[in-house]
């Protein structure tokens, strides 16, 4: 056997090995019964189809089996209306069944009767579709971190940036249509596969990749602020003062759990009004207003006892290492083996028992 029929034998287009990526996500998003949270379930029917996308594009571009593509601009639609069902269902204070966005059904079932009756026009209804909810998507990031208010508040800037980057891919999908189309038209399409094969693929991986992390992290302390908020107000002082009471009597910030959704319901407040009260008093995120507690208690506990540093993180409501590292830096300047060893050769370092004085400058 030459080498040569050896090569075409064990090709694998890299459409298939994203797919296969992103099935391995899908796999243990279903493992970890993502299924049965209400607000994970548009994640998971997300990377499905992100999955069976990259698998379309493999048959068409990888084996040349053109009866397949009708298929892909459904998926496509359907991929971006999923995008912006999964983030806006973390952006809710209290999840819903899917069915309440059936209406985002609409653009695919378009797509579906242009495709019987009418093709023309599908190629600019998937471009202007990704563009609108793409759109959408970055207008919803607008708020910062916050506004994901049902996102776990150990990780809401992993969240927060995957809705951007997911945006930003919508958009770019859209730009990427319209480059095809300018190519078509200009030197009959010589470099179409190309652009479809690469461009989709890197997409894919990109937007699977983010839908995992918010669906899974739901979470991490936020450097993006809200914006710019008028002067606080004496309301904003006594939201600041009552949520603060909530952390030191009740510590709620070690559930890992935690989410802004949940803080706003225990003080009877809409989430939005907390979160502009301690941005406008603190200024801060509330993910980044909680994990300030949390890492002044984890500060506490190395002081003061010899407990594992992993059960201590557990136990101040991080659930990720590398967020519980990366937030112990920002607060104490150091990690938190380091920070254990000095606070026993000079006690003062210990944490200040105000966590807002954390908050980096």
């Amino acid at each position: 056997m030459c080498l040569t029929e050896l090569t075409i034998m064990i090709f694998v287009p890299l459409p298939f090995v994203v797919a296969l990526l992103l099935f391995i996500l899908f796999v243990r998003m279903v493992r970890q019964n993502d299924w049965t949270e209400q607000a994970k379930r548009p994640f998971l029917l997300l990377i499905g189809a992100y999955t069976l996308q990259s698998i379309i594009i493999g048959v068409r571009w990888g084996y040349d089996v053109v009866g397949i593509l009708p298929v892909q601009p459904v998926v496509a639609s359907m991929i971006a209306a999923l995008a912006w069902i999964s983030f806006r269902n973390l952006a809710a204070e209290r999840q819903t069944s899917l069915l309440r966005f059936w209406p985002h059904i609409l653009p695919s079932a378009l797509i579906v009767a242009l495709l019987i009756f009418w093709r023309d026009p599908v190629g600019p209804v998937v471009t202007a579709t990704f563009l609108a909810y793409g759109t959408t998507l970055l207008w919803l990031a607008r708020n910062g971190p916050d506004a994901l208010v049902s996102s776990r508040l150990d990780g809401a800037l992993l969240s927060y940036r995957s809705l951007v980057i997911t945006g930003l891919a919508l958009i770019a999908s859209s730009a990427a249509d319209i480059a095809i189309s300018l190519d078509l038209e200009q030197s009959g399409g010589i470099h179409a596969g190309a652009i479809v094969a690469i461009g989709n693929v890197i997409t894919l991986l990109v937007l699977g990749t983010a839908a995992s992390i918010a669906s899974a992290s739901q979470s991490l302390a936020a450097t993006a602020n809200e914006p710019s908020a008028p002067a606080k107000s004496q309301e904003d002082d006594a939201i600041a003062r009552a949520l603060e009471s909530l952390m030191l009597s009740r510590q709620i910030y070690r559930d890992p759990e935690l989410n802004l959704g949940r803080i706003a319901r225990k003080m009877n407040l809409p989430a939005r009004r907390v979160s502009i009260a301690v941005n406008r008093v603190h200024g801060v995120s509330v993910s980044q207003y909680v994990n300030d507690f949390r890492i002044r208690a984890a500060c506490e506990s190395l002081v003061a006892t010899d407990e594992p540093i992993t059960r201590l993180m557990f136990d101040c409501g991080f659930i990720s290492k590398s967020n519980f590292n990366r937030e112990f830096l920002r607060v104490a300047g150091t990690n938190p083996t380091e920070f254990r060893r000095r606070s026993r050769h000079k006690p003062e370092t210990a944490c200040d028992l105000r966590p807002t004085l954390f908050v980096s400058r």
